[in-house]
């Protein structure tokens, strides 16, 4: 009965370690888990703010903003236009092609 006894005292004992380390386990990856989670939703909110600058950035009165003061650029005007001509217009009316208004 002595031994049955110690037997099932080591088997109490390796069961309550077991319990302890298993708790231990359990609550450093719960408080990793919290972690990982404050972090996900620091980086939501850090995308949304950049989301918000990007769209302030790309209304049309900033980017003409820009395109003046930056890049000096100005709007076109037909006194500004410059028409080039397309080779493949040329290539065809030199054929003979109907389509390029040219008589054969």
């Amino acid at each position: 009965m002595t031994r049955l006894n110690l037997l099932l005292l080591g088997a109490l004992v390796v069961s309550a370690l077991y319990l302890v380390q298993t708790t231990y386990e359990s609550r450093r990856l719960y408080a990793q888990l919290e972690r990982a989670r404050n972090a996900a939703h620091q980086l939501d909110i850090e995308a949304e703010g950049l989301d918000v600058a990007r769209r302030a950035h790309a209304t049309s009165l900033r980017v003409e903003q820009v395109a003046r003061e930056e890049l000096r650029m100005r709007g076109a005007t037909p006194a500004h236009t410059e028409y080039v001509p397309d080779p493949a217009q040329g290539a065809a009316a030199g054929a003979g092609h109907p389509s390029a208004g040219g008589a054969p």
